[in-house]
């Protein structure tokens, strides 16, 4: 798990520059990743890092050397340059060290230099081991960003991109706290003329319902600044990735993992629904871990399309992914009535995806297209993915359905619980939906 920048950071940005040069012009700046390192402000033309005392960046606080790392640090671990070529002035990093340097996860080699660039991350010893962010601040161009914005954070590189904005990693100024900042343009909220769609108020409501939650397992605000064109949305940087992607990297989880990262779904999703809030877009890609590790803690995020609803309350908004949709939605179009009942059915298939590592309806499917599949609960647990996966952990929805009787829906949860222990040992909670 990388380390968080949240000690020994200074109050403001470090320079080693005596402070009547207060006109001094800086090229670059350094943000902390990790544990006991500071940012820094640079204006030199060379710079020295390592643990060694005559080093221009010492790593010899207390932080430092308690960090598991501090023993493979060099003396001089690594230099930044900033020199004129013949094709412009660059900044390089070389690397001095015995145990290496990183640069975006690549090892530089002792003895070879590389060009930095904006937004660059460099780790020490280990790549996991993350250190500095590297700002050019020539390149990085934040003219178009409101004072408001300015004023409390220094946003840099891009972390992702959807169907409505960015999403950009910043850092609040005077701690160097890490935040993620989805930055949503308010042209893209409606399709102009008279089929013009006002969808600043379904922003507006995901703003609403993030500040309202407070749940270790749910994404957290931390600020909102409205401006005439543009929302920004600041959330708690989670940095462990999206579960999609982790499934897609170890191919499917243990059950003993599946079970306790399912858990904690059920637990987000259960507080949602206690407020009257259908998240309605539950799928691996919204879903985010922690850390990198297989046991971390989960964060259900993306409430886009989220709205709160009164217990009577019937939803006719046709929304959601299609492999994730509950058969209701799809046997009416999105035009009929719903409930909170189709975030069990997208959980579900979640578990599905995480014991097996592939989902149970797909459009690959040749002789069944995906409605079929999904309304008539079409898949099957073949030996090959499923051999390891207890008779308990198949046990659950989604389930057949059928559009004119109703079933009653039940997701299971096998997880630490203190609720009803089964016949094998595993504690579980059970949720019964009732659909009509």
């Amino acid at each position: 798990m990388d380390a968080l920048p949240t000690q020994d950071v200074a109050d403001g940005f470090y320079s080693d520059e005596d402070e009547s040069s207060q006109e001094t012009a800086f090229w670059g700046r350094l943000f902390p990743l990790g544990e006991s390192f500071i940012a820094m402000d640079l204006s030199k033309d060379e710079y020295t890092f390592g643990r060694g005392e005559n080093c221009d960046v010492p790593f010899n606080n207390n932080g430092s050397k308690k960090h598991q790392c501090f023993q493979a640090y060099s003396k001089v671990h690594f230099k930044i340059t900033r020199q004129s070529t013949s094709t412009g002035t660059h900044v390089f990093l070389e690397d001095t060290s015995s145990n290496g340097t990183f640069i975006n996860g690549e090892k530089v080699g002792k003895g070879c230099k590389q060009a930095l660039n904006n937004n660059d991350e460099i780790a020490l010893a280990l790549k996991k081991n993350k250190a500095f962010m590297y700002m050019d601040l020539e390149a990085a161009n934040d003219n178009d960003l409101p004072q408001e914005i300015k004023d409390k954070y220094t946003l840099t590189r891009t972390l992702g991109r959807g169907a409505c904005g960015e999403v950009r990693l910043a850092f609040a100024k005077g701690s160097c706290d890490r935040f993620a900042v989805k930055i949503i343009s308010k042209k893209k909220f409606s399709t102009g003329g008279k089929h013009a769609v006002n969808l600043s108020k379904q922003v507006m409501s995901e703003v609403k319902i993030l500040k309202s939650l407070k749940h270790p397992c749910i994404i957290g605000i931390e600020d909102v600044i409205d401006t005439p064109d543009t929302l920004y949305i600041v959330l708690e940087l989670i940095e462990g990735g999206e579960l999609f992607d982790k499934v897609v990297s170890i191919s499917q989880y243990d059950e003993p993992t599946a079970k306790l990262l399912f858990y904690q779904m059920v637990l987000a999703c259960k507080y949602l629904h206690d407020q009257g809030i259908t998240h309605r877009d539950l799928k691996p890609e919204n879903i985010l871990l922690a850390s990198d590790e297989k046991e971390t803690l989960i964060k259900i995020t993306d409430f886009g399309l989220s709205k709160f609803v009164d217990a009577g309350t019937m939803m006719k908004t046709f929304c959601g992914t299609p492999t994730y949709l509950a058969p209701e939605i799809l046997v009416t179009a999105g035009t009929g009535s719903y409930t909170k009942a189709i975030d069990a059915w997208s959980l579900g298939v979640i578990l599905f995806i995480c014991l097996a590592g592939y989902p149970p309806f797909s459009d690959d499917r040749k002789d069944m297209d995906l409605p079929k599949q999904i309304m008539g609960g079409h898949y099957t647990f073949p030996k090959q993915y499923w051999k390891g996966v207890s008779d308990d952990g198949m046990f659950f929805l989604p389930n057949h359905y059928s559009p004119t009787n109703g079933v009653k829906r039940v997701y299971t949860c096998i997880g630490v619980s203190s609720s009803v222990s089964c016949s094998n040992g595993y504690w579980m909670i059970t949720c019964f939906y009732l659909l009509v």
